[in-house]
């Protein structure tokens, strides 16, 4: 492990990070994803690959963003999702916890650099086979925001609605709809039981340094990209009692999941992140290149 980044040094990154990000530049980088979205697919991904400008965005998944894990019961199924060279390996989401193949679904508010509103994913949990990076493969997602992905290009609001919240009496209530696809996710996740414990550091550290894209969003000549960020920001979460969760729908990823998650994580706080505006491959493997990474942002905030 490094050798840590000072508490000093995390608060910098912090604010770097927020002052990447402005109401004002996204609302303008709207109207231009609503023009380039018309473009053909090809004519999209070269003018992404010339793009020029800041190198890296802010990228901040706003506070009681809700992540449940399903076992997989297809593996065939779910293993056509997965771009080439990948493999489907077991993980948890908590430390100590058992490993299962798994599907991952995260919702969140977020803000960025480049797009602000709601977003559900669906994830699979993976393993390079070449480079060994656990790795979070999207292979779906919603949103109530401009979006890229290396497979469809630009895109609009997918949704119908989108709501990711609280409520007075310590709820996180999600009710995302698509109105393009079968997708939904309406849940409620009471916290007042919820507790929090030691989340699994290869799958939210090691696995946020790798994030690629799979089934309708993969691209042949698309590379997995990486985040920066504090690593201490995936220390712990909130682990809510399955009991607990109200789950009235879910159809992502229905054809080859469990029914029923086996493990649902909630984070109370922010969580901060900068990665490169497009996406393209990281230098980064491991905790000391990650917290090094940290520093280098920190230190040209000075």
């Amino acid at each position: 492990m490094g050798s840590g980044i000072e508490p000093s040094e995390s608060r910098r990154f912090i604010t770097h990070t927020e002052t990447t990000i402005s109401p004002k530049g996204v609302a303008a980088l709207y109207g231009r994803a609503e023009m380039l979205a018309k473009l053909p697919l090809g004519l999209q991904r070269r003018i992404v690959a010339r793009a020029r400008g800041d190198e890296y965005m802010g990228f901040v998944v706003e506070p009681y963003c809700t992540f449940l894990a399903y076992e997989i019961r297809d593996e065939d199924a779910a293993h056509r999702l997965l771009p080439p060279g990948y493999r489907l390996v077991p993980t948890a989401m908590f430390a100590d916890d058992e490993p299962r193949t798994c599907a991952i679904l995260g919702a969140f508010n977020v803000h960025a650099s480049v797009f602000w509103g709601v977003r559900v994913e669906l994830y699979l949990i993976a393993e390079h086979v070449r480079t060994g990076m656990l790795t979070w493969v999207i292979c779906d997602y919603e949103s109530n925001t401009i979006n890229y992905d290396p497979g469809q290009g630009f895109s609009t609001s997918t949704t119908d609605r989108a709501v990711v919240t609280t409520s007075y009496a310590g709820e996180v209530i999600v009710d995302v709809r698509s109105r393009v696809r079968a997708n939904t996710l309406t849940l409620t996740a009471p916290l007042s039981m919820a507790a929090m414990r030691p989340l699994d550091q290869r799958l939210w550290v090691e696995g946020n340094l790798s994030v690629d894209y799979g089934g309708r969003l993969e691209h042949d000549g698309s590379d997995p990209f990486g985040l920066v960020f504090d690593p201490r920001e995936m220390a712990q979460a909130l682990q809510v009692p399955l009991e607990a969760v109200m789950i009235d729908r879910n159809t992502f990823g229905a054809d080859f999941r469990a029914d029923d998650p086996f493990s649902v994580a909630c984070f109370p706080y922010a969580q901060h992140f900068l990665t490169t505006s497009y996406p393209r491959s990281s230098p980064i493997r491991d905790r000391r290149s990650l917290e090094d990474a940290v520093r280098s942002h920190t230190a040209a905030t000075r």
